[in-house]
């Protein structure tokens, strides 16, 4: 009875542990992501497609939890301008980072979330200076670090 209780202690310290850190596909997803962020931050869509693609067949990877990103990143490759691709970015922000959230974040690196208030939507990137893929040139630096 004494080696059971260890062993199920063992996994559950196990699968605890696995939860906290997030997957390959996660990884994959979040750097192809990052790709798309900075091209939109710049105001350009060219190479944006390769990147959704690869977010969708990582996606495909993860079963259920990747779903809602999958879906997002097709919408993603299949929108036609800047405006077109920005919306899809949107949507494809709010899955990724759920599903980020859910694997718990604890090996993305510098990877922050960001807010723009003027379009009500979150975003991934690296570093300390905002740059916003919603508006570009235009307004790079609205937005904030959300407190934690």
């Amino acid at each position: 009875m004494r080696k059971i209780g260890f062993v199920v202690a063992l996994l559950i310290t196990t699968m605890m542990g696995f939860q906290l850190q997030a997957s390959d596909a996660m990884k994959a997803i979040v750097t192809s992501y990052l790709e798309i962020q900075n091209k939109l931050a710049a105001d350009k869509i060219d190479d944006v497609k390769p990147a959704a693609k690869n977010i969708a067949a990582q996606a495909g990877r993860m079963g259920d939890g990747g779903r809602d990103i999958a879906k997002a990143a097709a919408a993603l490759e299949q929108a036609a301008d800047l405006k077109a691709v920005r919306d899809a970015f949107a949507t494809l922000s709010d899955a990724v980072i759920t599903e980020a959230k859910r694997e718990g974040w604890k090996d993305m690196g510098d990877v922050k979330v960001a807010f723009c208030p003027m379009v009500n939507h979150s975003w991934l990137q690296k570093g300390d200076q905002i740059r916003n893929p919603y508006y570009g040139a235009s307004m790079s630096t609205c937005g904030e670090f959300p407190k934690k």
